[in-house]
């Protein structure tokens, strides 16, 4: 079992156990001086809130923190409290929670991090150029992102290989959100690791987001979008960024296109633009990893150039162009997309993204 100071065990009791919202937690907190003198002497500091119920006494709050760590020791997870020595940095000037529940490498919390998010409908190009900007950045950073559909799932693909992933959960580390995800989440826990501020059992909440969305921000150097509408969890999140003085990165779209409404307008900002993971190796002055030499065919490369020249083509439209029968043409687009160069999208159409 973790061994844990006074003052770390009594911030786990009243964030999994008190019942409190983290305004109430933070005033008494202050009313008590310490957070161990809090835990002691619960009682006398409850005058500070508003009425409530009779709290339980002191050998019922040492029951259920011991019941707890218990728990905790079982299932291999651990705490960071805002008193611990490994509790990040950079998240202290970021409101940050007084607790952080983690299950997986807690030595990534010491790692160079940054943030990737995106929209829950982003387009299939900006997944797969995600998952890919995920992959590179895996080796220079650790990857921060959140668990839902889309752009986070795309980045969550992309570094999970590497075991360079944290994931920042909308509610307790026994819940998942979204509940098909769970697999996904279950190979994060093996391979890197899950973050959340609430208790266990505790369900996502409607406000869970913007909260979960400050944490993302704060942990991290930078927060690449890989899409957003014009409102969008991913453009809090990188609001947030930018209030916390973070390196914000967005990708551009073409106009109208209601995904990338959000990536432009901080593009108008000031964001920088992002279209290679060497754009933000640039920003920090950190060198690029040595990248495999891709080899093509001369049918791969007339058809790669021919997507690079004009976006995203029907099938139909590429054997026309490249001047092969279309199950020739089929087939060297699927030879592009396993090497990781073209994407497809809807309707038979494919995009480059090399």
């Amino acid at each position: 079992m973790t061994a844990y100071t006074r003052d770390e065990c009594a911030l786990i009791w009243l964030c999994a156990c008190a019942g409190l919202e983290p305004k109430e937690r933070v005033v008494l907190l202050r009313a008590a001086g310490s957070p161990s003198a809090l835990f002691e002497k619960y009682e006398r500091f409850l005058g500070v809130l508003p009425q409530r119920e009779p709290p339980c006494g002191f050998d019922e709050r040492k029951r259920q923190l011991s019941a707890l760590l218990k728990e905790m020791a079982q299932k291999k997870r651990f705490a960071v409290t805002a008193v611990s020595e490994d509790y990040p940095e950079a998240l202290k000037a970021a409101s940050p929670p007084l607790v952080l529940f983690g299950e997986g490498k807690r030595e990534l919390l010491k790692e160079k991090l940054f943030c990737i998010v995106g929209s829950r409908i982003t387009p299939p190009w900006a997944e797969k150029f995600g998952s890919e900007i995920a992959e590179k950045l895996s080796r220079r950073f650790t990857v921060v992102t959140g668990l839902a559909e889309g752009g986070d799932l795309s980045a969550v693909r992309g570094a999970l290989p590497s075991g360079k992933l944290i994931c920042v959960l909308p509610c307790g580390l026994d819940e998942c959100y979204p509940a098909a995800h769970a697999a996904i989440k279950e190979r994060v826990r093996e391979a890197g690791l899950l973050l959340s501020e609430y208790p266990f059992e505790e369900k996502t909440k409607k406000y869970s987001f913007h909260a979960r969305n400050r944490i993302l921000a704060g942990l991290c150097e930078g927060v690449l979008v890989l899409s957003a509408a014009e409102k969008s969890g991913a453009l809090i999140t990188a609001n947030t960024a930018l209030e916390y003085g973070r390196d914000v990165f967005a990708v551009p779209y073409n106009p109208g296109i209601k995904q990338g409404e959000g990536c432009n307008e901080l593009l108008k900002k000031g964001a920088y633009v992002c279209t290679c993971a060497q754009d933000v190796f640039d920003c920090y002055g950190i060198l690029p990893p040595e990248e495999k030499e891709i080899v093509l065919s001369p049918e791969e490369e007339k058809i790669y150039s021919l997507l690079h020249e004009e976006g995203e083509l029907h099938a139909a439209i590429i054997a026309e162009r490249a001047d092969l029968p279309i199950y020739e043409a089929t087939a060297i687009l699927s030879s592009l997309e396993l090497k990781g160069l073209v994407v497809k999208s809807g309707g038979n159409r494919y995009g480059c993204v090399g």
